[in-house]
């Protein structure tokens, strides 16, 4: 059983998806860089004091959140994917509905798929049920998988600006300014060349100004992020605080740790590529240096050697 109707809404959904993500990546996300480094808008009267408010949710994030609110959860669940969420960027109270929601359509579209595909498969309803039902946790699955690598690419992009960060703040610190001073003045400078590390600072300065004591801020900044080397340099903090050690010197020498094992993870990876490069060489450029080289005399010998044996064979 066939259904054209199903195959060609789903190609139209894909193919929007598709287009809208383009979109952004060229234009809006783009648009928006720039906007970042010009600044916001001047303030030239009362009016616009209440710009900065929570801006109102779109339609789409409205009806996702009343998706995602019907779906039952576990307390074990809800707080593990909350710390996965925190560590992709998404601190909103609404991000766990909308998240969810995201889960339920994307289940609802793969079934919808499989369930298109389902008339070009053997006639066995046993083997049709399971195609289904796989479809369906493909799509449950499918915005956990995402979402843990966007949490991965931010913590990476945290680590590889961390050098920098702490170079800004051996500065500041030996400048004479004071740790809570330091964080805040490298938070401020480092807002356009890395703003998730700044934004992540930011926040260990609001919380210190709320009447949180330095040390939780500060790991509460590793639990938030997840990631390893914010961690270490937290420890560092805490423990040169707690003993008085130079905060100069343990941040210029986690700094230098830092750069060397960027330069070695660097020549492992470049250790790597001879290995990597065998199987693309084999498969795809040494067929195309054999045809162009050994091509030629290939069709010599066939347009030759070939008549002159059958004549010989006469």
């Amino acid at each position: 059983m066939e259904h054209p109707l199903i195959v060609t809404l789903c190609a139209f959904l894909m193919l929007m998806v598709l287009m809208s993500w383009v979109g952004y990546r060229l234009f809006y996300r783009q648009g928006r860089f720039i906007r970042a480094q010009i600044g916001a808008p001047v303030i030239t009267g009362l009016g616009e004091l209440g710009a900065d408010a929570e801006p109102e949710s779109s339609t789409l994030v409205t009806f996702l959140q009343q998706i995602g609110n019907k779906v039952p959860t576990s307390e074990a669940e809800v707080a593990k994917l909350k710390g996965i969420l925190i560590q992709a960027g998404f601190r909103s109270e609404h991000a766990m509905p909308v998240f969810y929601g995201v889960r339920i359509i994307c289940t609802l579209v793969m079934f919808v798929l499989m369930l298109a595909m389902s008339g070009h498969l053997p006639a066995n309803p046993a083997f049709n049920m399971i195609v289904l039902l796989f479809g369906a946790f493909v799509g449950w699955l499918l915005p956990k998988m995402f979402l843990e690598k966007k949490a991965k690419r931010r913590q990476e992009t945290l680590r590889l600006a961390l050098p920098d960060a702490l170079d800004l703040m051996v500065v500041s610190v030996e400048a004479g300014l004071g740790l809570d001073m330091a964080i805040q003045h490298v938070a401020r400078e480092m807002g356009v060349s890395h703003p998730e590390l700044s934004e992540e600072l930011s926040l260990v300065t609001l919380e210190m100004r709320a009447g949180k004591r330095r040390s939780d801020a500060l790991r509460n900044l590793a639990e938030r992020t997840g990631e390893a080397e914010l961690g270490k340099l937290v420890a560092i903090l805490i423990q040169s605080d707690r003993f008085g050690t130079s905060m100069g010197e343990s941040l210029r020498t986690h700094s230098d740790y830092l750069r060397t094992r960027r330069r070695q993870e660097a020549e492992e990876r470049a250790g790597k590529v001879g290995v990597k490069l065998v199987f693309p060489i084999f498969f795809f450029i040494l067929p195309s240096m054999l045809i162009v080289a050994a091509g030629p005399g290939i069709l010599q010998v066939f347009k030759y050697l070939f008549p002159l044996m059958n004549s010989i064979g006469k």
